[in-house]
This record gives C-alpha cells, structure tokens and sequence, in this order.
C-alpha cells in the first residue's frame, strides 16, 4: 500500500519550480500492456479516474475494466491494445503532473504511444485520440488476413545489418522491413510471414544471439499497413489538431516537431514507416535531457534507454508507490516547502 501520510505530506509542502536540467516524458506502445495495468492508479488518484471514465464514455465500452480485468486474449487484441495502453498512459500522466507539478521540456512515444505524447502536449483532446487509437488498432489488425505477416526481434545486429539482411530476404513481392530499432543491438522486422522467417534464419547466419517470433495480430511498421494508413487518414483530416504546448520528438523524422500541422501526415506514415527510437533517444540527449520519466505500463523504454544512453537517468510512472519513488529519488529539484 502507499504511504498516505508521505504522500499527503509531499502533495502538501513540495511545488516543484524548476529543473536543474531537462526533464523528457516518454510514453510506451503496443508489448507494454499487461492484465491488471492502471487499477492502482484508478484506486489512488481521482484524477486518474476521471481519465478511465472519460475512455469508458469515447468508446462505449468498459475499457477500465478490460484493463483490470482481462481476459489477456481480448486485452492483447491490437484495437483494444492501443486505446488501453493510451488511457492508461495518460492516467498516470495526469497523476504526475497534478500530484508533483513537473513540467516536461520534451516527449516521445513508442509508435501508439506517441498519440499519448499528443495528447500531453495539447494537440489532441483525448477523448479523440482514444477512439483514433481504437481505430487505429482495428485497422491495423483488419489490414492483412490472418498469417500474412509477422514481426520478430533480432538481438545482437546492427541496423545497417539488419537492413540489409530484410533486403536479402524480400523478393517476389514479398517484403521484410526493420520496424522499430528500440537498441543499438534490438531491432524489430516486420512484413510478409515467408520474407520475416526468412530475414531471421539470414538474421542467424550473420551472428545474431537471438531471433524471437512475436505474437502480434498486424505487422506493423511495414508496407502491408498501406491499407490501413489510407483509412485512418480519412479519420485523422476530421482532428482539429491544436498548438502544442510541449516539443514531440516523432517516430517518422526523430526531430522535434511544435507545428500542428503536419501532426495528420506524420501520424499516417507512422504506420509504414519504422520507429526510430534510437535517434529519438539520441536526439533528447543533444537537447540537453538528462532524467527521463516513463509514464504507462511496465518498464520497456526504460531498459531500451538504458541500452542507448546509460547516464540519462530514468523514472517510471506506472503504479501509485512509483510516485513516491520518483519524488524521493530525483535529485537537483528546486522546492519551495509550504
């Protein structure tokens, strides 16, 4: 259980003002999710709550309960994934800023997760970037029939290698793509069932410590989302995107974007076009980042960090004893004790 009489005491005589240095939220994607994910926050915070609630109402289904309850089938399925894992996210989101006042200086996400960043930057209501996530998802998942596509994880390549491993492998009109290049040495492929078996056994030859089939519903990230980035187009042009408040570093260009405007073209390549995370990461270093928070589920972007940039100094969000964790353990804030 938390400590209510240290948290009450924290929320009652620390505001935090400033950061010594930078400070990035980043948000994690599809693999994050997991039976059980945001019930202590719903329990803990009423603003967390509001937050499942507000999903419940945009869907017009009980997704707070999937998220509780499971079953892991229906909860692992992409167009109930994607909207779980951004309410979710966003629940702890409004957690940490309304019960520690931090401010971000930049964000990312994960591929779904950068709807998340969206939404904390002010771009997007959420209301609307949860039913777009749980679009989003369906068309992902309704894109290629059933055993057409695969995506698997290679450990211990480089990214030229892998690229030119999927280039070997594609042929005859069957493609294998990297996906998302989480690591130095993790690099996700995705595309055609034949052509991604095919880039692993290659993938092997070259040295690789280990091939991991993923069980996954789409293959994301690849040419055979074409379909689907088409449709959720169509639903993006209706988004009334809004300034953003923050910089969101984006998977497509790992730059940072402030312009709202090519915030529905960005999104649409997002789903052929590979997660560069590495570059991501990268990039909040050059900008200055040093402590980097993750707000969601688990603690995958947290490892992958790690593997990138091990002196940025990283945080989670995704139980209530994680906040007063991360309150004790940041150093260098500037408080002013009330």
């Amino acid at each position: 259980m938390v400590c209510r009489s240290w948290l009450q005491f924290v929320e009652a005589t620390v505001k935090i003002v400033n950061l010594m240095t930078k400070l990035a939220i980043v948000f994690p994607g599809q693999g994050s999710q997991y039976v059980g994910m945001g019930k202590g926050l719903y329990d803990e915070f009423a603003c967390a709550k509001r937050v499942f609630v507000e999903a419940n109402s945009a869907l017009g289904y009980d997704i707070a309960a999937l998220c509780f309850n499971g079953p892991a089938f229906d909860l692992d399925r992409t167009e109930n994934t994607q909207p779980a894992l951004l309410t979710v996210s966003t629940a702890a989101l409004k957690a940490l800023e309304e019960k520690t006042g931090i401010k971000p200086d930049i964000m990312a996400g994960h591929s779904l997760g950068e709807y998340t960043a969206l939404v904390a930057a002010g771009a997007i209501a959420f209301a609307d970037a949860v039913r777009l996530a749980h679009l989003r998802g369906r068309f992902m998942q309704e894109s290629v029939p059933q055993g057409t596509g695969k995506m698997a994880a290679l450990i211990g390549l480089d990214a030229e290698t892998v690229a030119q491993i999927c280039a070997v492998a594609s042929s005859g009109g069957l493609v294998a793509v990297p996906a998302n290049i989480n690591s130095p040495q993790q690099i996700v492929i995705s595309g055609h069932a034949a052509a991604v078996e095919k880039a692993g056994a290659l993938a092997k030859e070259r040295g690789a410590k280990r091939v991991i089939p993923l069980q996954v519903s789409a293959p994301s990230h690849s040419p055979l989302m074409e379909g689907a980035g088409r449709r959720l187009s169509d639903e993006l042009g209706k988004i009334a995107f809004k300034p953003l408040s923050t910089p969101v570093i984006t998977n497509v260009e790992a730059t940072p974007v402030t312009d709202s405007s090519v915030l529905a073209g960005l999104l649409t390549r997002q789903l052929t076009s590979p997660v560069r995370w590495v570059e991501i990461i990268k990039r909040m270093k050059k900008e200055g980042v040093t402590r980097i928070i993750e707000a969601g589920p688990g603690r995958v972007l947290t490892g992958l960090i790690k593997r990138i940039e091990p002196e940025i100094e990283t945080f989670n969000l995704d139980v209530p004893e994680d906040m007063i964790h991360l309150l004790s353990a940041i150093k260098g804030l500037k408080t002013v004790i009330g």
